[in-house]
């Protein structure tokens, strides 16, 4: 039953996202929408010495986007874009090919959304602001190499 998915950790981590807050002057910004549902991340980040230094994001979102976007807004800060691609991959695996949630001490609250992986229509939302993030680290050059064929 669909309700079942908005039990436990989703609705509490919706809840703590951070209010709005754009970048005065970010390297790169991205925006990113659900077709489904209509739900829109918009993120801004400022990368310095390896890591995130700044983040911005404004959520228009669904319950499951904001919970996917509150996570990563309140644990973006000192991530190496290494760190954040591998963070979209699992959290894609986790969706879509039944992998376990994202690894490592930062990303664990995103455990609450193993449930999502049941509502295919409902991927997209979870995913926007993975992806955003990954889209402002592409404008910025700092996407991993390609693997070899």
């Amino acid at each position: 039953m669909i309700s079942d998915l908005y039990a436990g950790g989703i609705l509490d981590a919706a809840a703590a996202i951070p209010p709005a807050r754009r970048l005065d002057t970010p390297q790169a910004s991205a925006k990113k929408e659900s077709r489904v549902c209509g739900s829109t991340v918009e993120v801004d980040l400022v990368v310095k010495d390896g890591a995130v230094a700044e983040f911005g994001m404004e959520a228009r979102a669904c319950a499951l986007g904001q919970a996917a976007a509150s996570i990563i807004a309140r644990n973006i800060i000192g991530a190496a874009p290494a760190a954040l691609y591998r963070l979209r991959d699992e959290l894609r695996a986790m969706l879509k090919e039944n992998g376990p949630p994202p690894a490592g001490e930062r990303w664990r609250e995103f455990a609450a959304l193993e449930p999502v992986r049941d509502y295919p229509q409902r991927h997209a939302s979870t995913m926007l602001a993975a992806e955003a993030v990954c889209d402002c680290l592409d404008r910025l050059g700092l996407a991993p190499p390609a693997a070899a064929d």
